[in-house]
């Protein structure tokens, strides 16, 4: 059984002081193009199996889309994958917009 954290929006910019994180986008490109974390990299949900080499040398991966469903599949595919300290933003950009933190547009 493949496992992953979940992590709030608030705790996020701790552990990215601690950690070098590689945030991934996983939201198709029309919401990508509404703004983003500050960076993330895109990888649409669909191609992550074909794009996953882009994770490989990480040590912190966290996944993030809307709402944190679509990045909890990222984030459990990851973690099959062998990936260590893998994490789906609990509530996504909705999180995170709630919480305070901007974004950054395309």
């Amino acid at each position: 059984m493949s496992q992953f954290q979940h992590i709030e929006a608030t705790e996020l910019p701790t552990l990215m002081t601690q950690h070098r994180v590689l945030l991934v986008d996983v939201r198709n490109e029309d919401e990508v193009m509404r703004g983003r974390i500050p960076h993330a990299i895109h990888i649409p949900l669909s191609m992550l199996p074909v794009q996953y080499q882009q994770l490989e040398d990480a040590s912190h991966v966290v996944f993030y889309c809307h709402s944190g469903v679509r990045s909890a599949l990222a984030a459990d595919f990851a973690a099959s994958k062998g990936s260590a300290h893998v994490y789906n933003l609990t509530g996504g950009v909705i999180a995170w917009a709630r919480a305070g933190y901007d974004f950054v547009n395309q």
